[in-house]
């Protein structure tokens, strides 16, 4: 599974009453499809998750992927407090054709979380997932700052792809992607090194009369042996191999490029939900190897990104929403919507950065 690029994690809007509204779930998933992000997450921290019924979790995530566009990655957030609850939302949002699992550490009784608890629950939730898991350490919210030591002992599970990392910690960030080079696994991209996912395929398939088929243009050019460089076509999708290894994402903007500079592979940014477009030219200029650029991108979104995604926290970011287009609306109580004040704040910050 290749996760590279940008992946907002997107909201889950209210009505005034706090109900679900889920016409602009779709319209804000229908919106971000046709941006340049790789995929969305969905029931992460941005999207109240823990606010939300288990109902109300499996329908949103339901809504979400109805609307998404096939070709981006889609990553649900199915973190509970135990492996057993964990794991049924996993397999619900397998089901639905969800890519990823985002699995946050449990936190509750964080003075139990000893090294021998959280590699046992992740073991056992990736032994059992029948989608790729990756780990969610967040600090800012859960108090409990996963070890890099125990991150570098997971990463070797066959079905643990990666991190998203949300400390902001860039020597965690330069030490798990330095200790875990040697983990090489093949996965399959598309012809332009875009991520491939077997819901990806269906899809294709169900477009293609010979769906399912696959021809190896190296045996029809007669190369001797495959390579990463040869073309198949699969259910009418032009595809490769790539060698990936344990992809480290970033969960703090205002820290993206030096996060990309000592080995993260992207982001999955809180800030990227309000402001998507520029936060994704930080990712395209450093892909480009413009260094430069890439710091002066970073530079422009850097003092938004604090204060609207890091300080004013789920409130900013919604506000940020319907102030770039999007449905932001309401968080839920017991959180509080933004004062007129801060609102024009925020305006103040986003007047340049309009997605």
């Amino acid at each position: 599974m290749l996760l590279q690029g940008i992946f907002p994690p997107i909201t889950t809007p209210f009505y005034p009453d706090g109900a679900v509204y889920f016409r602009k779930l779709e319209h804000n998933v229908e919106r971000y499809s046709r941006t340049p992000v790789a995929g969305i997450g969905v029931l992460g921290s941005t999207g109240e998750a823990v606010m939300l019924s288990d109902q109300e979790q499996r329908d949103v995530l339901k809504t979400a992927m109805d609307a998404v566009a096939a070709n981006k990655v889609t990553i649900a957030g199915t973190g509970r407090e135990s492996a057993r609850d964990t794991l049924l939302l996993t397999e619900y949002a397998a089901e639905l054709g969800y890519d990823v699992a985002l699995v946050r550490t449990p936190h509750f009784y964080r003075s139990q979380m000893h090294p021998a608890n959280l590699l046992a629950f992740y073991r056992t939730v990736a032994d059992r997932s029948p989608i790729p898991i990756l780990i969610y350490n967040v600090p800012p919210f859960t108090a409990y700052n996963m070890p890099a030591e125990l991150v570098i002992e997971l990463a070797e599970h066959p079905n643990i792809f990666g991190i998203k990392e949300s400390s902001g910690d860039i020597e965690k960030i330069r030490l798990m992607v330095e200790r875990t080079r040697h983990i090489k696994r093949s996965t399959t991209v598309t012809e332009t090194f875009d991520a491939v996912t077997p819901r990806m395929l269906k899809a294709a398939q169900k477009n293609n009369d010979n769906g399912g088929e696959l021809v190896s243009v190296a045996s029809l050019t007669g190369s001797a042996k495959p390579s990463s460089s040869a073309v198949s076509v699969v259910a009418g999708m032009k595809t490769r191999r790539k060698e990936v290894g344990f992809q480290v994402l970033a969960g703090a903007a205002q820290k993206f490029h030096p996060s990309l500079e000592v080995g993260a592979v992207g982001g999955i940014l809180a800030f990227a939900t309000t402001a998507p477009t520029a936060c994704y030219e930080i990712y395209a200029a450093w892909k480009e190897g413009d260094q430069e650029l890439a710091r002066l991108k970073q530079e422009r979104i850097a003092k938004a990104a604090q204060r609207v995604a890091s300080e004013l926290s789920i409130a900013g970011v919604k506000y940020g929403l319907d102030f770039n287009g999007y449905y932001g609306g309401l968080p839920r109580l017991p959180l509080l919507p933004l004062t007129a004040e801060v609102k024009a704040e925020v305006e103040g910050l986003l007047a340049d950065i309009r997605n």
